[in-house]
C-alpha cells in the first residue's frame, strides 16, 4: 500500500530546452529547480513518475538539527529557515511545522551520546536541551513511564512527506519553470565532453547543467557514463493510523519505535534503522566499501528478498538511449512493506503510547532508502562529465534537509555562492581509500 501522497498536474512532454535540467522529482530535486526558478533561471524538472511518489512520500517527515553529523548540520540548520520561507513566499502547504523533537531514553550510554552532541551543538549555535529524569517523565507523560533521560530540541519540527514535494512542484510552475512527470531521463548528450543534452523518452532537452538527483536510481544512472557512484539501498518499513483526539507528542524518538504526527493529525509509526538489505548486483559490488556503515548498524538489519533485484534500480546492466529502460517498466518504486516490521512496530507504539491502541491502521508502505558509504550525501560536480551535477545517497536524511540541500545545488548550478561549503559532500572523496567516518546518526 503506498503512503499518502498530493497529485500534481503537468505536462508529460518536456521542452526543447532548458538551463539547467534537474532529473529526478524527489524533495531534492524538487527544491533545487525552486531555487533555480526563483533566480529567473530556466528549468526543467523530469521524473519518471509521480513528483514525491519514491522516499520523498516514505519518510518519517522529521525536519531536524537534533543529532545530525557535523558534516550536516550546516545545511540542516538553513533548511529549518527555508522551510518556513518557502511556506511564506509562496503561499504553499508543506506541513512544516516547529513542534519541536523529543527523545526518551532508559539508556545511559545512548543518553550521554546525545549529551556529547549537545555539548557540540553549543559550539554550533545549535538550541537543544538535556533532559533529567524528571523533566524526561515531563515532557512524556503521555508514555506514562519513568524515563532516565532524554532531549528537547525546540527550534527542530516536521513537514508532511505526503504534501511537501507537489508543494513546491506548484510553485516551480507559478515561477515559469517546467514539471514534467511521467517521462524517464535515460542519459546525458555531449558535446566536446561536456554536457550538450539530457536525453528522456520524450526526446532531447538542450542544456548545458543537468543536475543527477535520481535518489536509488543515481548509481545505475551513473553507470551508464562509466562513473563510479558507490550506493547502496536498504528497504524500511513505515506505517500510519488515523487520526486521534489523545494529546500526543508532535514527534517522539525512542530507541523501540518513533512517532510522528502529521499534519491531517495522523500518526507515523516507524522503528528506527530497521530494515531489510534485499541484495542486489550493484549491493555486491559496493559492499566492500560498506563494511564500516554495515558493521556499525548490522543490529538493525535483516536479509532480505529480490524485490531490489527485480525492482531494477540497482542494475549493472548498461541500456540503450532509443528503447524503454528499466526506469520506464518501474515507474514507482513502491517497495513491499515487511509483515514483521510492521507486526512490530505498532505492538511497540501501542506499549509506549497506549492511546494508539484504539487508532485504526490507515497504511503500510516501504521505502528504499539509498546510503553512500560514510551515510553523508554525495553532491558536486562530476569532473569526468562537466556540466553534470550529482545529488544523491542522502542516506535517510534527504528529507528534512531538502530546502538546504537544494539551495546548495542551485548555487552550484548557477554559479552563486554557496549557501554553505560544499567540499565535505563533494562525490569524489568516495576514490579515495579512505573517505572520512561513519556518520553516527
Amino acid at each position: 500500500m503506498s503512503p499518502p501522497l498530493v497529485q500534481v498536474q503537468s505536462p508529460t512532454i518536456p521542452p526543447a530546452s532548458a538551463d539547467v535540467v534537474v532529473i529526478g522529482g524527489g524533495i531534492i530535486g524538487i527544491f533545487t529547480a525552486y531555487f533555480l526558478a526563483k533566480r529567473g533561471i530556466s528549468v526543467a524538472v523530469v521524473e519518471k513518475g509521480r513528483i514525491g511518489a519514491e522516499q520523498s512520500s516514505r519518510n518519517w517527515g522529521w525536519c531536524r538539527q537534533q543529532n545530525r553529523d557535523a558534516r550536516e548540520l550546516p545545511m540542516a540548520t538553513k533548511s529549518i529557515d527555508l522551510w518556513e520561507q518557502f511556506s511564506a513566499e509562496t503561499g504553499e502547504d508543506t506541513g512544516f511545522n516547529r513542534c519541536g523533537l523529543l527523545y526518551l531514553s532508559n539508556d545511559e550510554e545512548e543518553i550521554a551520546r546525545w549529551a556529547a552532541w549537545g555539548d557540540f551543538a553549543k559550539t554550533a549555535g545549535v538550541t537543544t536541551y538535556m533532559l533529567d529524569s524528571k523533566q524526561a517523565a515531563e515532557r512524556g507523560h503521555a508514555t506514562g513511564r519513568a524515563w532516565k533521560g532524554g532531549v528537547f530540541s525546540p527550534t527542530d519540527g516536521t513537514a508532511d512527506p505526503g504534501k511537501a514535494a507537489p508543494a513546491v512542484a506548484r510553485a516551480i510552475m507559478k515561477l515559469g519553470g517546467h514539471v514534467i512527470q511521467q517521462c524517464a531521463a535515460r542519459g546525458i548528450d555531449t558535446e566536446g565532453g561536456r554536457v550538450s543534452g539530457v536525453i528522456t523518452e520524450a526526446g532531447v532537452i538542450k542544456t548545458k547543467v543537468a543536475v543527477m538527483a535520481g535518489g536509488a536510481w543515481a548509481s545505475s544512472f551513473c553507470h551508464q557514463l562509466g562513473i563510479r557512484f558507490p550506493q547502496a539501498s536498504v528497504r524500511q518499513s513505515i506505517m500510519s493510523v488515523a487520526p486521534m483526539e489523545a494529546p500526543l507528542p508532535g514527534a517522539l524518538y525512542t530507541s523501540g519505535v518513533a512517532v510522528t504526527r502529521r499534519s491531517d493529525g495522523s500518526y507515523a509509526l516507524a522503528i528506527s534503522g530497521r530494515a531489510r538489505v534485499d541484495p542486489t548486483m550493484q549491493f555486491l559490488r559496493f559492499s566492500p566499501q560498506f563494511l564500516p556503515m554495515f558493521a556499525k548498524r548490522w543490529r538493525s538489519l535483516s536479509p532480505g528478498g529480490l524485490e531490489a533485484w527485480r525492482s531494477g534500480h540497482e542494475t549493472l546492466s548498461r541500456w540503450r538511449m532509443d528503447a524503454p529502460t528499466p526506469m520506464e517498466r518501474m515507474r514507482i518504486l513502491d517497495a513491499s512493506a515487511d509483515p514483521a516490521s510492521i507486526r512490530a512496530t505498532h505492538r511497540r507504539a501501542v506499549e509506549l503510547l497506549p492511546q494508539l491502541a484504539q487508532a485504526k491502521v490507515t497504511h503500510t508502505w516501504a521505502g528504499y532508502v539509498d546510503s553512500t558509504p560514510d551515510g553523508v550525501p554525495g553532491i558536486g560536480e562530476l569532473p569526468q562529465t562537466p556540466g553534470l551535477i550529482l545529488a544523491a545517497g542522502f542516506s535517510g536524511h534527504g528529507f528534512g534537509i531538502g530546502p538546504g540541500a537544494g539551495h546548495l545545488i542551485a548555487d552550484l548550478a548557477s554559479g552563486a555562492a554557496p549557501i554553505v561549503d560544499p567540499r565535505p559532500y563533494h562525490p569524489n572523496r568516495f576514490s579515495d581509500s579512505s573517505w572520512g567516518k561513519v556518520a553516527d546518526f
